[in-house]
C-alpha cells in the first residue's frame, strides 16, 4: 500500500516534469515534429482518399454505370445477368431526322427504362418537369436540334421511317463525350421504339453498350466469365479518355509531396531527439549517482514521451483536420455536396506512421541515454554502444512503414533512391571543396573556420550533408510544382480553340473560313479530313472482328495479337492531308516530306510498334492503299486543337472525297456570331465546347491552388529542418568558444570565425543543392511525369543566396548569445 502511494505522489511530479520540459524548450521541437508528421500524414491521406473516391464516382458516372461492354454484335444481355448486378442496355445507331422545315444527321441512343445505372440523366418536358428515364414512345432531343429542325416540344418528327412526338429536351447526359470527330446531335429513345422506326437494318453500323452496376468483385466475375472478341470492349472509369491526366499527375505530386514533408519532419524529430538526450546526459548521471535505477529512469523518460505524445496527437490532428479543409476549400466549387466518408484509414495511418518513425527516433538516443555513466557528473564520457546494438533493431519499423506506405510507387522510390545516392555523392564533393577553398586567403579568421571546418570532418560532413538535403527537397518541391503549372498552363491557355466546326464541304471551306476572318476570331488551318482504316504494317495484315479471323489468325505472333487489341484497329479513325506538319505538333524522329508518306502519332507507333520507314496499307471507302512513315510526332491531346493519328502528304489523299474542319476562339461577346453560322451553313456541325474549356480552366487554377498550399507545407517543413539543424550546431559550439574567450580570443574574432564557417557551409550547401535539386527534377520530370525537361537557372543563384539568408537568420541571435561577456 506504501509504494501504491508513493507512486501516485509521483506520477503528478514526473507529469508536471514532463509538461515544465515541453514549456522550457527542451521538448517542444521534438512534439511540434511529430505534430507535424501526424497532420500531413492524416491531411494529405484524407484528401487522397476523399479525391480519389470523387474520381472513381465521377469516372463511372460519366460511363452512366460502374462497367460498361461496348460491342459491335448484340449479346445475350440475360446470360451475364446475375441478382447481385443491375443491368441495363444501349443501342446506337445514326439516322436521318425530317422536320416540316428541315432535316438533320443524328446520333439515336435507344436506352430501356433504368438506364442511366450511374450518374443523373436530366430530361425536361413541356410543363418544366424534370424526366430523368425515357420512357416507350418518348422522344428527347438535344438542345441544337430545336434550331436545326426549327421544331418545338409536342411537333412530331420522323425519325427513320417512323414518327414520334417530341416529349422534351435533354439538359444533361451522364455520356457526354468530347470527341469533335463523333459528335452528330443525339435523340434519346427507349429500346422498344427501335422496331418502328426502322433502326436496324441490313448493313446498318450499329453500336451496343451493355452496362453493369453492382460490387467489384461481382463485376470481376462477370469480366472473368465474358470472353471478348476483337470488336469488343471493356470500358471503367480509368478509360474515361485523356482529360484525367493532370489530375492523375497532381495525385502523383501530393504522394511525393507527402513522402518528402514526412522525410524533412522525420530528420527534424531525429535531431531533436539526439539533442534532447545529449543535454540530459548531466542530469541521468546525477540521478544515478543518488542511486536511481535504469527502471526509474525509463519510467521518468517514458512519461514524458507519453505526454509528448498526447500533446502531439492533439495538436497533430486538430492540424490535420484544418489542413484537409484548407487542401480542399479551393475544389468546393467542383466537389460533390456530399463527399465521400475518410474513414478511419487516414487517422490509423497518421498514428502509426508516427509511432513507427518515434521508435527508433526516440528509441535509440534514449537507450544511450539511460546507459549513461554516472561518472558525466564529474567528466564527460563516451557512452558505450556495443552492449546495446540490439536497439538498432528498432530501424525495422520505420523501414517496414516506408515499404508498406509506399509500397509499389516507383515514382516515389525513384525519388528517395536517388537522392541517397545523390546525398553520398555531393558530401564527397563539398569536402574535397572545402579543401580546394584553403588555397583562398581571407585572413585568420577565415583560416581559422576552415581550419575548424577541417578538423570535424564527419561532422561537417552531417551539417553539410543534412543541410543540402533540405534545400534540395525545397528546391525539388517548388520546382515540380512549377513545372506542373507550366505544362498545364501550356496545355489549355486561355486562348485555346472552345468551337469545332466539322462537315465542312469543300465548296463552302474558302467562304467558311474567310467568314471566321472577316470576324477576326482566332482560328486554326483547315483540316480535310477523310475517313479509313489501318489494315497493315509491313505486310502483316488484321483482323477486324472475329468472323474474319481463324483460330490459325489467332494463333499468330504476340507481336500481331497485341496489336489487334488496339482500339485504333478496331474502328474507322480520321485522316487528313497537310504541306506542312501543324505548328503544334512536334516531330520526334523523321523528315516531313512532301510526298508518298504519312506522319505518325508517336503514342500509336509506340503501340504498334510503327518505325521510320515501315510500309502501311490502309484503306478508305474500300479502296487500299500503301503508304511509308516518313516522320514521328508527338502530339499533346489536352489542347482542344484538331490532332490525328496519321496525316498524310498530299499526293496520297487528297484524290478521296473529304468534309473539312477547323476549330476557332469565341468569347462571351460573340455568341450570336454561332447562331449566323448554323443558319448560313446549316449542313455544318458546330460543337461549343466553351461551358467545358472553363470548366477545364477552373480546374487547372483550383487544383493550382492545393498544389500552392501543398508546396508551401512542404517548403515550411523544411525550413523547421534547417532552422533546427542550424540551431542545434551552434549551441553544440558554447563549450569551444567559452574556451576561445578564455584564451582570450576578442568577440569580433570568435564572430568573424563562425560567420565565416557557416558561410562557407552555406554556400556549398546551396550549390550542391541546386546540383542536385536539377538532376532529381529532371529525372522526374522526364521519367515520372513524362514531360519535356529545362534547366532552371535562376535556381542556381537563388538557392546558394537562400542558404546564406537562413543561416544568418538563424545563426544571428544564436551566436549573440554565445559571444555575451562571461560572467565570474
Amino acid at each position: 500500500m506504501q509504494n501504491d502511494s508513493l507512486s501516485m505522489k509521483k506520477r503528478p511530479f514526473f507529469l508536471r516534469w514532463a509538461w515544465r520540459e515541453i514549456r522550457q524548450g527542451q521538448l517542444w521541437l521534438v512534439t511540434l515534429a511529430l505534430s507535424l508528421i501526424i497532420a500531413c500524414v492524416f491531411a494529405l491521406s484524407a484528401l487522397v482518399s476523399r479525391v480519389e473516391g470523387i474520381i472513381v464516382s465521377q469516372g463511372r458516372s460519366a460511363l452512366a454505370a460502374d462497367m460498361v461492354l461496348k460491342s459491335s454484335q448484340a449479346i445475350d444481355l440475360q446470360q451475364l445477368s446475375t441478382k447481385k448486378v443491375t443491368t441495363s442496355q444501349q443501342t446506337r445507331f445514326g439516322t436521318m431526322a425530317f422536320s416540316d422545315n428541315g432535316m438533320q444527321l443524328v446520333s439515336v441512343k435507344a436506352v430501356d427504362a433504368k438506364f442511366p445505372l450511374r450518374g443523373d440523366l436530366r430530361l425536361q418536358a413541356s410543363d418544366q418537369s424534370v424526366h430523368h428515364h425515357v420512357k416507350p414512345g418518348e422522344l428527347w432531343l438535344s438542345e441544337r436540334l430545336f434550331s436545326l429542325l426549327d421544331v418545338q416540344v409536342g411537333d412530331t418528327l420522323m425519325l427513320g421511317d417512323g414518327e414520334l412526338t417530341i416529349s422534351g429536351r435533354i439538359l444533361e447526359d451522364p455520356e457526354l463525350s468530347f470527341n469533335p470527330f463523333s459528335q452528330m446531335p443525339a435523340v434519346l429513345i427507349n429500346n422498344q421504339d427501335i422496331a418502328a422506326i426502322g433502326g436496324i437494318q441490313e448493313g446498318s453500323r450499329i453500336s451496343y453498350r451493355y452496362y453493369f452496376s453492382g460490387s467489384d468483385p461481382d463485376l470481376a466475375d462477370i469480366r472473368e466469365t465474358m470472353k471478348l472478341t476483337p470488336s469488343q470492349r471493356w470500358l471503367t472509369e480509368n478509360d474515361a479518355g485523356r482529360s484525367g491526366d493532370f489530375i492523375e499527375r497532381a495525385r502523383q505530386y501530393l504522394s511525393l509531396t507527402l513522402v518528402l514533408v514526412v522525410l524533412m519532419a522525420s530528420a527534424t524529430l531525429v535531431l531533436t531527439c539526439q539533442h534532447y538526450a545529449s543535454t540530459r546526459i548531466t542530469s541521468v548521471a546525477m540521478m544515478k549517482s543518488l542511486g536511481a535505477s535504469r527502471r526509474f529512469l525509463w519510467r521518468w523518460l517514458l512519461q514524458q514521451i507519453a505526454v509528448v505524445f498526447s500533446v502531439a496527437i492533439g495538436v497533430g490532428l486538430l492540424l490535420g483536420f484544418g489542413l484537409e479543409w484548407l487542401l480542399r476549400y479551393p475544389l468546393q466549387q467542383l466537389l460533390p455536396d456530399e463527399l465521400p466518408a475518410i474513414g478511419f484509414a487516414p487517422l490509423v495511418i497518421s498514428l502509426l506512421l508516427a509511432l513507427f518513425i518515434s521508435l527508433p527516433a526516440l528509441g535509440i538516443p534514449l537507450s544511450r541515454l539511460v546507459n549513461a555513466s554516472a561518472m558525466n557528473t564529474v567528466q564527460a564520457t563516451q557512452t558505450p554502444t556495443s552492449k546495446f546494438s540490439v536497439i538498432w533493431l528498432l530501424l525495422i519499423f520505420p523501414v517496414f512503414a516506408a515499404v508498406w506506405w509506399i509500397g509499389s510507387n516507383v515514382f516515389v522510390w525513384l525519388t528517395l533512391l536517388g537522392m541517397v545516392a545523390l546525398l553520398v555523392l555531393l558530401a564527397l564533393v563539398g569536402l574535397a571543396a572545402i579543401a580546394l577553398l584553403k588555397k583562398i586567403k581571407l585572413g585568420s579568421a577565415y583560416a581559422l573556420a576552415l581550419s575548424r571546418v577541417n578538423r570535424s570532418k564527419a561532422k561537417t560532413a552531417t551539417q553539410l550533408a543534412a543541410l543540402t538535403c533540405s534545400l534540395m527537397l525545397l528546391a525539388v518541391i517548388g520546382l515540380l510544382r512549377n513545372e506542373l503549372l507550366a505544362d498545364w498552363k501550356n496545355t489549355l491557355p486561355a486562348d485555346a480553340p472552345n468551337v469545332f466546326a466539322l462537315n465542312i464541304a469543300p465548296e463552302q471551306q474558302q467562304d467558311y473560313l474567310a467568314y471566321l476572318d472577316e470576324n477576326k476570331l482566332e482560328r486554326s488551318e483547315g483540316y480535310p479530313v477523310t475517313r479509313g482504316r489501318l489494315v497493315a504494317i509491313n505486310e502483316e495484315r488484321f483482323y477486324s472482328n472475329e468472323e474474319n479471323s481463324s483460330e490459325e489468325q489467332k494463333a499468330d505472333s504476340d507481336s500481331e495479337n497485341s496489336r489487334s487489341r488496339d482500339e485504333s484497329l478496331r474502328r474507322e479513325l480520321n485522316f487528313t492531308w497537310a504541306k506542312t506538319l501543324p505548328t503544334h505538333n512536334d516531330v520526334i524522329a523523321g523528315k516531313w516530306r512532301s510526298s508518298s508518306g504519312v506522319s505518325v502519332e508517336s503514342g500509336v507507333a509506340k503501340r504498334l510498334n510503327i518505325a521510320l520507314g515501315d510500309k502501311l496499307a490502309f484503306t478508305v471507302g474500300g479502296l487500299e492503299f500503301n503508304v511509308t512513315v516518313n516522320s514521328i510526332r508527338d502530339v499533346e491531346w489536352r489542347n482542344m486543337k484538331p490532332n490525328f493519328y496519321f496525316i498524310f502528304t498530299p499526293d496520297v489523299l487528297q484524290s478521296f472525297p473529304a468534309t473539312w474542319l477547323v476549330s476557332f476562339r469565341v468569347n462571351d461577346q460573340q455568341s450570336d456570331l454561332l447562331n449566323t453560322l448554323a443558319s448560313n451553313y446549316p449542313t455544318v456541325s458546330v460543337l461549343d465546347l466553351r461551358m467545358m474549356a472553363t470548366r477545364i480552366q477552373a480546374l487547372l487554377a483550383q487544383v493550382s491552388w492545393s498544389l500552392t498550399v501543398l508546396a508551401g507545407l512542404g517548403i515550411l517543413s523544411g525550413l523547421l529542418l534547417i532552422m533546427t539543424l542550424l540551431r542545434l550546431s551552434i549551441s553544440e559550439r558554447q563549450t569551444e568558444i567559452q574556451l576561445y574567450r578564455t584564451l582570450g580570443a576578442s568577440r569580433k574574432r570568435i564572430a568573424a570565425t563562425l560567420w565565416f564557417e557557416y558561410g562557407i557551409i552555406a554556400l556549398l550547401a546551396g550549390i550542391i543543392a541546386a546540383i542536385g535539386a536539377e538532376f532529381v527534377v529532371g529525372l522526374l520530370v522526364v521519367k515520372g511525369f513524362e514531360l519535356p525537361f529545362t534547366l532552371h537557372p535562376f535556381m542556381w543563384l537563388g538557392l546558394p543566396v537562400l542558404a546564406i539568408g537562413l543561416v544568418y537568420l538563424v545563426s544571428r541571435s544564436q551566436i549573440k548569445k554565445l559571444l555575451l561577456p562571461l560572467r565570474s
